[in-house]
C-alpha cells in the first residue's frame, strides 16, 4: 500500500483504539495509503496496515503540538480523518491555518460541529426544528434543577453536555436519578467536578428499539452513502454501547432516515456522521438521541457492506467526485463486539444456541483473521488487567509481617 505504487494522496487517521483500527481498515479496503497518529502501544499500531506519521512524533492529540508536527511532516498533501470528537472539532480550524492547503479535511463549520457535539444546544435545536427528541433540560444552576417537571417524566437520568471527558472520569455515559433530591445531589456533585450536565427523560424500551443511520453528506448536500443498523444488545445495559447490532434495509426505517436528513440538511452538514435514534413505544416516534460528527466505532462494518464513508471523506476533501454507494446493500449481517457481548449475555439470559448462531454469521469487531494482531493485543491487555485486579484483591486484608 505504498504511496508511490498507489499514486494517491495519503490519508492520516487521527484517533485511537477500535475506531482508529476501523478507519484504517476502511481506507485499506479502498486502496488508500494511510498513516496513523495515535499513542504509542495503541492497538492500531498492531495492524498490518499501520504506519506512523512521518517526521516528528505525533500521538494524535489535537492542539499546537499537532500543528507543529504537521508543519514538519514531509508530505506534500494528505487528508486527515478524525476518530474522536475533540479531533473533529480541532480540525475545523485547519483549513484556515498555514498548513490548510497541504492537509485537507472534510468537515462542517465549527458552529455546526459545536451544535451537534454540545448535547444541550443540540436538544434545543431539534426541539425548535420539531424533530422528535427526548425531553431534555440543561442544568446550569440550582434554579434549573427546581424547574425540571419530575412528576411529568418517566425515568430520568443525568448526562453530560460533552461526553468524552465525563465517560473517562465517571466511567459511565449517564447516571439515574429517581427524585428531585437525587437530581439536586447529582447535579451538585458533577458541577463541583466541573461538568456541564443536563437531565433527560429516558425513552423506555429494550436495546432492540435503538436504530442507527450512518453515512456521509458531501459538499454539495448529497448523500452518496447511507447505512442503517438495529441494536440487538448493549453493554453496560443502561448507558452502554452496542455489543451486537444488525444491518437492516434503509427502507425498513424511512421515518428515521427522514429525521436525520431534515436535521443535517437544515445545518448544511458536511462529512461523516452516525445518528442514534430510539423508537418510543409510547407513540411509535423515532426520537433522535445524538449524532456523532466523525467516524464511529463500527465504521468498518458499513464499509464491508459497501458503504465506505472513509473513502467518501477522502474524496470529498480533495473535491473529487464521490461515487454513490448502493442503497440496497447486503442486510441481515451481524456486527459483534465479542468481549462486551458475552458480558451482556450474562445479564440478559439469552439463548446460547441463538447467540452462537448470530456470532457465526457476524463480523467480529476488531478481530479479523487477516489482521489479527489488534485483537490479540486487546485480549492481552484485558488478561493483564484481570490478573492485576485479582492480585490486588488477594492482597487485601493481609496483615503485613514486621520488618526484622
Amino acid at each position: 500500500m505504498g504511496d508511490v505504487a498507489a499514486g494517491r494522496v495519503p490519508a492520516i487517521v487521527m484517533g485511537r483504539g477500535p475506531t482508529a483500527v476501523g478507519i484504517l481498515r476502511s481506507l485499506a479496503l479502498a486502496g488508500i495509503p494511510a498513516y496513523v497518529a495515535c499513542p504509542p502501544g495503541d492497538m492500531a499500531t498492531r495492524s498490518r496496515w499501520y504506519r506512523p506519521t512521518p517526521g516528528a512524533a505525533w500521538d494524535g492529540t489535537p492542539g499546537p503540538q499537532a500543528l507543529d508536527a504537521l508543519r514538519e511532516m514531509p508530505l506534500e498533501r494528505a487528508v486527515i480523518i478524525p476518530g474522536a470528537d475533540d479531533a473533529a472539532m480541532w480540525l475545523t480550524h485547519l483549513p484556515a491555518s498555514d498548513v490548510g492547503t497541504r492537509f485537507l479535511v472534510c468537515s462542517s463549520t465549527r458552529t455546526v460541529q459545536s451544535l451537534l457535539q454540545d448535547k444541550a444546544v443540540f436538544a434545543g435545536y431539534v426541539a425548535a426544528a420539531h424533530i422528535p427528541h427526548p425531553r431534555t433540560f440543561r442544568l446550569t444552576t440550582l434554579a434549573d434543577v427546581a424547574e425540571v417537571p419530575m412528576h411529568q417524566l418517566d425515568r430520568v437520568f443525568i448526562k453530560p453536555v460533552n461526553s468524552q471527558r465525563f465517560s473517562d472520569v465517571v466511567g459511565a455515559k449517564g447516571v439515574w436519578v429517581d427524585s428531585r433530591d437525587g437530581l439536586r445531589d447529582a447535579w451538585a456533585r458533577f458541577h463541583a467536578q466541573g461538568f456541564s450536565v443536563m437531565a433527560q427523560e429516558y425513552v423506555p424500551g429494550p436495546p432492540t428499539d435503538h436504530y442507527f443511520i450512518d453515512g456521509f453528506r458531501d459538499a454539495n448536500g448529497a448523500y452518496p452513502g447511507l447505512f442503517a443498523r438495529r441494536r440487538l444488545r448493549m453493554s453496560p445495559p443502561d448507558f452502554g454501547n452496542s455489543s451486537c447490532s444488525r444491518a437492516i434495509p434503509l427502507d425498513a426505517v424511512p421515518e428515521a432516515e427522514r429525521h436525520v436528513r431534515r436535521l443535517l440538511d437544515g445545518l448544511d452538514y458536511r462529512g461523516i456522521f452516525s445518528a442514534e435514534l430510539k423508537r418510543d413505544p409510547r407513540d411509535g416516534e423515532f426520537r433522535i438521541i445524538e449524532v456523532n460528527t466523525r467516524a464511529w466505532t463500527y465504521v468498518e462494518f458499513a464499509a464491508r457492506r459497501g458503504v465506505n464513508v472513509c473513502d467518501m471523506a477522502w474524496r470529498d476533501a480533495q473535491e473529487l467526485p464521490v461515487p454513490r454507494a448502493p442503497r440496497q446493500y447486503p442486510a441481515g449481517r451481524y456486527c459483534v463486539d465479542l468481549y462486551h457481548d458475552i458480558a451482556s449475555l450474562r445479564r440478559q439470559g439469552a439463548s446460547v444456541l441463538d447467540i452462537v448462531g448470530q456470532w457465526m454469521h457476524a463480523d467480529l469487531h476488531v478481530f479479523r483473521m487477516d489482521d489479527a494482531k489488534p485483537a490479540l493485543h486487546a485480549i492481552g491487555r484485558m488478561v493483564r488487567k484481570r490478573f492485576e485486579r485479582t492480585g490486588a484483591h488477594a492482597g487485601e486484608g493481609q496483615v503485613p509481617r514486621p520488618v526484622r
